[in-house]
Protein backbone atom coordinates (compact mmCIF):
# COMPACT_ATOMS: atom_id res chain seq x y z
CA UNK A 1 0.00 0.00 0.00
CA UNK A 2 1.45 3.32 -0.88
CA UNK A 3 1.03 6.90 0.96
CA UNK A 4 0.28 10.13 -0.63
CA UNK A 5 -0.82 13.15 0.53
CA UNK A 6 -2.94 13.52 -2.01
CA UNK A 7 -4.73 11.63 -4.91
CA UNK A 8 -7.11 13.06 -7.58
CA UNK A 9 -9.06 10.35 -9.38
CA UNK A 10 -9.41 11.50 -12.99
CA UNK A 11 -6.56 13.46 -15.09
CA UNK A 12 -8.97 15.76 -17.51
CA UNK A 13 -8.32 19.40 -17.19
CA UNK A 14 -9.70 20.41 -13.47
CA UNK A 15 -7.52 17.37 -12.39
CA UNK A 16 -4.73 18.28 -13.90
CA UNK A 17 -4.77 21.88 -12.67
CA UNK A 18 -4.94 20.50 -9.33
CA UNK A 19 -2.13 18.68 -9.68
CA UNK A 20 -0.28 21.80 -11.12
CA UNK A 21 -1.09 23.84 -7.81
CA UNK A 22 -0.32 20.97 -5.97
CA UNK A 23 2.49 20.11 -7.26
CA UNK A 24 3.90 23.93 -5.92
CA UNK A 25 2.99 23.04 -2.65
CA UNK A 26 5.40 19.99 -2.68
CA UNK A 27 2.33 17.48 -1.85
CA UNK A 28 2.92 14.39 -2.82
CA UNK A 29 0.18 13.65 -5.54
CA UNK A 30 -0.94 10.67 -6.93
CA UNK A 31 -3.66 11.15 -10.09
CA UNK A 32 -5.64 8.19 -11.39
CA UNK A 33 -7.22 7.86 -14.76
CA UNK A 34 -9.63 5.49 -16.22
CA UNK A 35 -8.60 6.18 -19.62
CA UNK A 36 -5.04 5.32 -21.39
CA UNK A 37 -4.42 8.75 -21.91
CA UNK A 38 -4.82 12.46 -19.79
CA UNK A 39 -6.89 15.08 -20.75
CA UNK A 40 -8.99 13.56 -23.12
CA UNK A 41 -11.61 15.91 -23.66
CA UNK A 42 -8.60 18.25 -23.91
CA UNK A 43 -7.21 16.63 -26.76
CA UNK A 44 -10.36 16.62 -29.03
CA UNK A 45 -11.80 20.15 -28.16
CA UNK A 46 -11.83 23.05 -30.72
CA UNK A 47 -11.63 20.27 -33.56
CA UNK A 48 -8.17 19.49 -31.74
CA UNK A 49 -6.90 22.95 -31.53
CA UNK A 50 -8.67 23.22 -27.68
CA UNK A 51 -10.74 26.12 -27.27
CA UNK A 52 -8.78 26.76 -23.78
CA UNK A 53 -11.02 29.71 -22.43
CA UNK A 54 -12.82 32.53 -23.28
CA UNK A 55 -11.75 36.31 -22.51
CA UNK A 56 -14.94 37.00 -21.68
CA UNK A 57 -15.95 34.92 -18.53
CA UNK A 58 -18.37 36.23 -16.15
CA UNK A 59 -20.48 34.13 -13.54
CA UNK A 60 -23.61 35.14 -16.35
CA UNK A 61 -22.04 32.41 -18.56
CA UNK A 62 -22.56 29.28 -15.88
CA UNK A 63 -25.71 27.56 -15.30
CA UNK A 64 -26.17 26.40 -11.43
CA UNK A 65 -28.70 25.81 -8.79
CA UNK A 66 -26.75 28.13 -6.85
CA UNK A 67 -25.84 30.97 -9.79
CA UNK A 68 -22.82 32.57 -6.92
CA UNK A 69 -20.94 29.24 -6.00
CA UNK A 70 -18.46 29.81 -9.09
CA UNK A 71 -17.96 33.29 -8.45
CA UNK A 72 -14.58 32.55 -5.77
CA UNK A 73 -13.27 30.68 -8.20
CA UNK A 74 -13.14 32.81 -10.96
CA UNK A 75 -12.12 35.84 -9.35
CA UNK A 76 -9.04 33.99 -8.29
CA UNK A 77 -8.14 32.14 -11.36
CA UNK A 78 -9.66 34.22 -14.20
CA UNK A 79 -8.85 33.68 -18.01
CA UNK A 80 -5.50 36.18 -17.78
CA UNK A 81 -3.81 33.59 -15.65
CA UNK A 82 -4.57 30.94 -17.68
CA UNK A 83 -3.08 32.79 -20.71
CA UNK A 84 -0.10 33.62 -19.04
CA UNK A 85 0.60 29.77 -18.36
CA UNK A 86 0.24 29.49 -22.41
CA UNK A 87 2.52 32.24 -23.17
CA UNK A 88 4.95 31.12 -21.04
CA UNK A 89 5.29 27.75 -22.01
CA UNK A 90 5.18 29.62 -25.75
CA UNK A 91 2.19 28.13 -27.04
CA UNK A 92 1.02 29.92 -30.34
CA UNK A 93 -2.92 30.75 -30.02
CA UNK A 94 -5.62 32.98 -31.70
CA UNK A 95 -8.89 34.37 -30.83
CA UNK A 96 -12.40 33.39 -32.89
CA UNK A 97 -15.69 35.03 -32.47
CA UNK A 98 -16.83 36.51 -28.95
CA UNK A 99 -13.47 35.86 -27.61
CA UNK A 100 -12.55 32.01 -27.90
CA UNK A 101 -9.42 31.39 -27.38
CA UNK A 102 -7.70 28.44 -29.78
CA UNK A 103 -4.15 27.06 -29.97
CA UNK A 104 -2.57 27.57 -33.32
CA UNK A 105 -1.03 23.75 -33.68
CA UNK A 106 -2.71 21.26 -31.46
CA UNK A 107 -4.78 20.89 -28.24
CA UNK A 108 -2.20 18.29 -27.18
CA UNK A 109 0.17 21.53 -26.18
CA UNK A 110 -2.10 22.36 -23.60
CA UNK A 111 -2.23 18.74 -22.05
CA UNK A 112 1.94 18.69 -22.88
CA UNK A 113 2.18 22.17 -21.01
CA UNK A 114 -0.19 20.80 -17.73
CA UNK A 115 2.07 17.71 -17.48
CA UNK A 116 5.44 19.42 -17.50
CA UNK A 117 3.77 22.10 -15.14
CA UNK A 118 3.46 19.06 -12.76
CA UNK A 119 6.33 17.12 -13.39
CA UNK A 120 7.23 14.92 -10.25
CA UNK A 121 3.58 13.87 -9.56
CA UNK A 122 2.40 10.52 -10.17
CA UNK A 123 -0.01 9.70 -12.83
CA UNK A 124 -1.44 6.19 -13.41
CA UNK A 125 -3.52 5.68 -16.24
CA UNK A 126 -5.63 2.82 -17.50
CA UNK A 127 -6.38 2.51 -13.92
CA UNK A 128 -9.81 1.51 -12.21
CA UNK A 129 -10.75 2.63 -9.00
CA UNK A 130 -12.73 0.12 -7.55
CA UNK A 131 -13.90 1.17 -3.91
CA UNK A 132 -13.05 4.45 -1.93
CA UNK A 133 -13.41 4.42 1.69
CA UNK A 134 -12.45 7.08 4.94
CA UNK A 135 -11.14 6.11 8.17
CA UNK A 136 -11.57 7.08 11.40
CA UNK A 137 -11.68 10.86 12.32
CA UNK A 138 -8.57 12.74 13.11
CA UNK A 139 -6.37 9.62 10.83
CA UNK A 140 -3.26 10.80 9.04
CA UNK A 141 -4.52 9.26 6.24
CA UNK A 142 -8.20 9.35 5.81
CA UNK A 143 -8.76 8.05 2.50
CA UNK A 144 -8.52 4.81 1.18
CA UNK A 145 -8.54 3.87 -2.95
CA UNK A 146 -8.71 0.33 -3.91
CA UNK A 147 -7.91 -0.28 -7.77
CA UNK A 148 -6.80 -3.18 -10.18
CA UNK A 149 -3.73 -1.85 -9.98
CA UNK A 150 -3.43 -1.70 -6.11
CA UNK A 151 -4.49 0.33 -2.96
CA UNK A 152 -3.49 3.63 -2.20
CA UNK A 153 -4.37 5.97 0.98
CA UNK A 154 -3.92 9.98 0.84
CA UNK A 155 -4.92 12.34 3.60
CA UNK A 156 -7.07 14.54 0.75
CA UNK A 157 -8.79 13.06 -2.05
CA UNK A 158 -10.24 14.97 -4.99
CA UNK A 159 -13.09 13.47 -7.31
CA UNK A 160 -12.08 15.21 -11.00
CA UNK A 161 -14.25 12.52 -12.83
CA UNK A 162 -16.45 14.83 -15.03
CA UNK A 163 -19.92 13.97 -15.75
CA UNK A 164 -21.37 11.21 -18.22
CA UNK A 165 -21.28 13.25 -21.22
CA UNK A 166 -19.38 11.45 -23.92
CA UNK A 167 -18.85 8.45 -22.27
CA UNK A 168 -16.60 7.30 -25.29
CA UNK A 169 -14.59 9.49 -23.00
CA UNK A 170 -14.17 7.60 -20.74
CA UNK A 171 -17.15 9.47 -18.49
CA UNK A 172 -19.16 7.97 -16.37
CA UNK A 173 -20.69 9.12 -13.11
CA UNK A 174 -18.20 8.16 -11.00
CA UNK A 175 -17.93 11.25 -9.13
CA UNK A 176 -21.57 11.24 -8.26
CA UNK A 177 -21.27 7.92 -6.87
CA UNK A 178 -18.91 8.93 -4.81
CA UNK A 179 -20.52 12.11 -3.44
CA UNK A 180 -24.05 9.80 -2.70
CA UNK A 181 -21.33 7.16 -0.67
CA UNK A 182 -20.09 10.59 1.86
CA UNK A 183 -24.11 11.93 2.43
CA UNK A 184 -23.85 14.72 -0.94
CA UNK A 185 -26.63 15.70 -2.77
CA UNK A 186 -26.15 15.28 -6.48
CA UNK A 187 -28.29 17.47 -8.63
CA UNK A 188 -30.29 15.18 -11.47
CA UNK A 189 -27.59 15.33 -14.17
CA UNK A 190 -28.94 15.99 -17.86
CA UNK A 191 -26.63 16.72 -21.51
CA UNK A 192 -25.70 20.14 -21.83
CA UNK A 193 -24.15 21.87 -25.29
CA UNK A 194 -25.74 18.92 -27.12
CA UNK A 195 -28.17 18.79 -30.70
CA UNK A 196 -31.90 18.52 -30.05
CA UNK A 197 -33.84 16.12 -32.23
CA UNK A 198 -37.68 16.61 -33.08
CA UNK A 199 -40.17 13.71 -34.00
CA UNK A 200 -41.33 12.21 -36.97
CA UNK A 201 -44.06 14.62 -38.17
CA UNK A 202 -41.85 17.99 -37.62
CA UNK A 203 -38.87 15.78 -39.12
CA UNK A 204 -41.09 14.80 -42.23
CA UNK A 205 -41.88 18.70 -42.17
CA UNK A 206 -38.32 20.04 -42.43
CA UNK A 207 -37.38 16.93 -44.55
CA UNK A 208 -34.75 18.31 -47.45
CA UNK A 209 -33.34 20.89 -45.33
CA UNK A 210 -30.39 18.95 -43.68
CA UNK A 211 -27.63 20.81 -44.18
CA UNK A 212 -28.41 24.67 -44.23
CA UNK A 213 -26.77 26.99 -41.88
CA UNK A 214 -27.26 30.53 -41.38
CA UNK A 215 -27.39 32.76 -38.23
CA UNK A 216 -30.56 32.78 -35.76
CA UNK A 217 -31.69 34.04 -32.23
CA UNK A 218 -32.72 30.96 -29.85
CA UNK A 219 -34.75 31.42 -27.06
CA UNK A 220 -36.29 29.96 -24.56
CA UNK A 221 -38.31 32.17 -22.19
CA UNK A 222 -35.99 34.91 -21.66
CA UNK A 223 -32.91 33.25 -22.26
CA UNK A 224 -31.43 33.70 -25.76
CA UNK A 225 -28.82 33.25 -27.91
CA UNK A 226 -27.77 34.89 -31.36
CA UNK A 227 -25.00 32.08 -33.48
CA UNK A 228 -24.86 29.70 -36.16
CA UNK A 229 -27.98 27.50 -36.29
CA UNK A 230 -28.04 23.98 -38.36
CA UNK A 231 -30.69 21.97 -40.06
CA UNK A 232 -29.72 18.30 -39.53
CA UNK A 233 -31.10 14.94 -40.22
CA UNK A 234 -32.69 14.29 -36.55
CA UNK A 235 -33.57 18.56 -35.81
CA UNK A 236 -31.52 21.56 -35.46
CA UNK A 237 -28.09 22.12 -33.89
CA UNK A 238 -25.25 24.28 -34.71
CA UNK A 239 -23.67 26.62 -31.83
CA UNK A 240 -26.97 28.58 -30.88
CA UNK A 241 -28.48 25.34 -30.56
CA UNK A 242 -26.23 23.61 -28.17
CA UNK A 243 -26.40 26.72 -26.18
CA UNK A 244 -29.86 26.79 -25.54
CA UNK A 245 -29.74 22.89 -25.23
CA UNK A 246 -28.33 23.27 -21.35
CA UNK A 247 -31.61 25.53 -20.39
CA UNK A 248 -34.09 23.01 -22.36
CA UNK A 249 -36.28 20.80 -19.86
CA UNK A 250 -38.31 17.77 -21.48
CA UNK A 251 -42.07 19.78 -23.39
CA UNK A 252 -39.92 23.11 -23.53
CA UNK A 253 -41.15 24.81 -26.62
CA UNK A 254 -37.93 26.56 -28.54
CA UNK A 255 -39.16 29.68 -30.50
CA UNK A 256 -36.61 30.30 -33.36
CA UNK A 257 -36.09 33.70 -34.90
CA UNK A 258 -34.29 32.96 -38.70
CA UNK A 259 -34.19 37.00 -39.74
CA UNK A 260 -32.66 38.26 -36.15
CA UNK A 261 -31.69 41.42 -38.24
CA UNK A 262 -35.00 41.64 -40.23
CA UNK A 263 -38.70 42.65 -39.39
CA UNK A 264 -39.78 40.36 -42.15
CA UNK A 265 -43.38 41.48 -42.34
CA UNK A 266 -42.24 45.20 -43.16
CA UNK A 267 -39.83 44.09 -45.75
CA UNK A 268 -42.57 41.89 -47.09
CA UNK A 269 -45.03 44.84 -46.71
CA UNK A 270 -43.06 47.34 -48.16
CA UNK A 271 -41.75 44.83 -51.39
CA UNK A 272 -45.30 44.14 -52.13
CA UNK A 273 -46.10 47.63 -52.70
CA UNK A 274 -42.77 48.56 -54.80
CA UNK A 275 -42.68 45.00 -56.80
CA UNK A 276 -46.02 43.48 -56.29
CA UNK A 277 -45.35 41.16 -59.24
CA UNK A 278 -42.65 39.32 -57.68
CA UNK A 279 -43.37 35.62 -56.32
CA UNK A 280 -42.92 35.73 -52.54
CA UNK A 281 -40.50 32.98 -52.83
CA UNK A 282 -38.28 34.94 -55.05
CA UNK A 283 -38.56 37.67 -52.60
CA UNK A 284 -37.62 35.53 -49.23
CA UNK A 285 -34.90 33.39 -51.48
CA UNK A 286 -33.34 37.34 -51.12
CA UNK A 287 -33.28 36.71 -47.46
CA UNK A 288 -32.79 33.01 -47.00
CA UNK A 289 -31.03 30.18 -48.55
CA UNK A 290 -33.41 28.90 -51.42
CA UNK A 291 -34.21 25.84 -50.33
CA UNK A 292 -35.74 27.15 -46.69
CA UNK A 293 -37.31 30.09 -48.33
CA UNK A 294 -39.48 27.26 -50.73
CA UNK A 295 -40.71 25.58 -47.51
CA UNK A 296 -41.47 28.50 -45.37
CA UNK A 297 -44.10 29.52 -48.39
CA UNK A 298 -45.69 25.95 -48.47
CA UNK A 299 -46.08 25.82 -44.43
CA UNK A 300 -47.67 29.04 -44.62
CA UNK A 301 -49.85 28.94 -47.97
CA UNK A 302 -48.17 32.09 -49.44
CA UNK A 303 -46.63 30.44 -52.97
CA UNK A 304 -48.39 33.36 -54.59
CA UNK A 305 -47.52 36.92 -56.38
CA UNK A 306 -46.77 39.44 -53.51
CA UNK A 307 -49.99 41.29 -55.26
CA UNK A 308 -51.99 38.04 -54.64
CA UNK A 309 -50.95 37.51 -51.03
CA UNK A 310 -52.91 39.38 -48.22
CA UNK A 311 -51.12 41.77 -45.25
CA UNK A 312 -52.73 38.51 -43.31
CA UNK A 313 -51.21 35.92 -45.38
CA UNK A 314 -47.42 37.71 -44.70
CA UNK A 315 -47.92 37.95 -41.06
CA UNK A 316 -48.34 34.59 -41.06
CA UNK A 317 -45.07 33.90 -43.51
CA UNK A 318 -43.79 36.14 -40.93
CA UNK A 319 -44.08 35.07 -37.38
CA UNK A 320 -42.85 31.54 -39.20
CA UNK A 321 -40.03 33.37 -39.84
CA UNK A 322 -39.02 36.24 -37.18
CA UNK A 323 -40.81 33.80 -34.07
CA UNK A 324 -40.86 29.82 -35.66
CA UNK A 325 -42.19 27.85 -32.70
CA UNK A 326 -40.96 24.35 -31.91
CA UNK A 327 -41.30 21.57 -29.48
CA UNK A 328 -37.99 18.93 -29.69
CA UNK A 329 -38.57 15.77 -28.70
CA UNK A 330 -35.83 15.50 -26.90
CA UNK A 331 -32.15 15.82 -27.22
CA UNK A 332 -29.30 13.66 -28.80
CA UNK A 333 -28.40 12.85 -25.73
CA UNK A 334 -25.11 12.15 -23.30
CA UNK A 335 -23.45 10.41 -26.54
CA UNK A 336 -22.68 13.64 -27.82
CA UNK A 337 -23.59 16.30 -25.47
CA UNK A 338 -20.11 18.27 -24.45
CA UNK A 339 -21.11 18.75 -20.99
CA UNK A 340 -23.49 17.87 -18.49
CA UNK A 341 -25.71 20.01 -16.30
CA UNK A 342 -26.28 19.60 -12.82
CA UNK A 343 -23.86 17.43 -10.58
CA UNK A 344 -22.44 17.34 -7.33
CA UNK A 345 -24.65 20.24 -5.22
CA UNK A 346 -22.89 23.13 -4.28
CA UNK A 347 -25.05 23.97 -0.94
CA UNK A 348 -22.47 20.84 0.12
CA UNK A 349 -19.14 22.61 -0.49
CA UNK A 350 -16.89 25.13 -0.11
CA UNK A 351 -16.76 27.79 -2.89
CA UNK A 352 -13.29 29.20 -1.43
CA UNK A 353 -11.93 25.13 -1.37
CA UNK A 354 -14.11 22.85 -3.43
CA UNK A 355 -13.89 20.65 0.15
CA UNK A 356 -16.95 18.91 1.60
CA UNK A 357 -18.53 20.84 4.15
CA UNK A 358 -19.18 17.54 5.56
CA UNK A 359 -16.54 15.97 4.78
CA UNK A 360 -13.06 16.92 5.55
CA UNK A 361 -10.27 16.04 3.32
CA UNK A 362 -12.46 15.35 0.18
CA UNK A 363 -13.19 17.56 -2.66
CA UNK A 364 -15.20 17.68 -5.88
CA UNK A 365 -14.05 19.87 -9.11
CA UNK A 366 -14.89 20.52 -12.56
CA UNK A 367 -17.59 19.11 -14.45
CA UNK A 368 -18.85 16.57 -11.37
CA UNK A 369 -19.79 19.95 -9.53
CA UNK A 370 -23.24 21.48 -10.46
CA UNK A 371 -21.67 24.40 -12.51
CA UNK A 372 -21.55 24.43 -16.39
CA UNK A 373 -20.49 27.23 -18.59
CA UNK A 374 -21.83 28.03 -22.32
CA UNK A 375 -19.66 27.08 -25.52
CA UNK A 376 -16.69 28.49 -25.94
CA UNK A 377 -14.08 28.03 -23.35
CA UNK A 378 -16.26 28.30 -20.58
CA UNK A 379 -16.21 24.80 -19.18
CA UNK A 380 -12.49 24.69 -19.74
CA UNK A 381 -12.24 28.38 -17.54
CA UNK A 382 -14.23 26.66 -15.17
CA UNK A 383 -12.14 23.58 -14.52
CA UNK A 384 -9.05 25.43 -14.60
CA UNK A 385 -10.33 28.11 -11.51
CA UNK A 386 -11.70 25.31 -10.03
CA UNK A 387 -9.14 22.75 -9.92
CA UNK A 388 -6.42 25.66 -9.09
CA UNK A 389 -8.85 26.73 -5.76
CA UNK A 390 -8.68 23.15 -4.87
CA UNK A 391 -5.24 22.30 -5.51
CA UNK A 392 -4.32 25.74 -2.96
CA UNK A 393 -5.10 23.69 -0.05
CA UNK A 394 -5.95 20.07 -0.88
Amino acid sequence: MQEFDLIIIGAGAAGLMCAVEANKRRRRTLVLERGAKVGQKIRISGGGRANFTNLYVSPADYLSANPRFCVSALRRFPPHDFIALVEKHNIAYHERDHGQLFCDQSAQQIIDMMLDEAHGIQVRTATNVTRVSKGQAGAAFRFTVETDRGVFRAASLVIATGGPSIPKMGSSGFGYAIAKQFGLKVIAPRPGLVPLIFDADTLQKLDGLAGISLDATVSIGKTRFTEALLFTHRGLSGPVVLQISSYWRDGDTVTVNLLPDTDVFQYMKAAKHSQPKREVRTMLASLLPKRLAQRVVEWTDCDSRLAETSETSLRRLAAQINAWRVTPSGTEGMRTAEVTVGGVDTRDLSSKTMEAVSVPGLYFIGEAVDVTGHLGGFNFQWAWASGHACGQVA
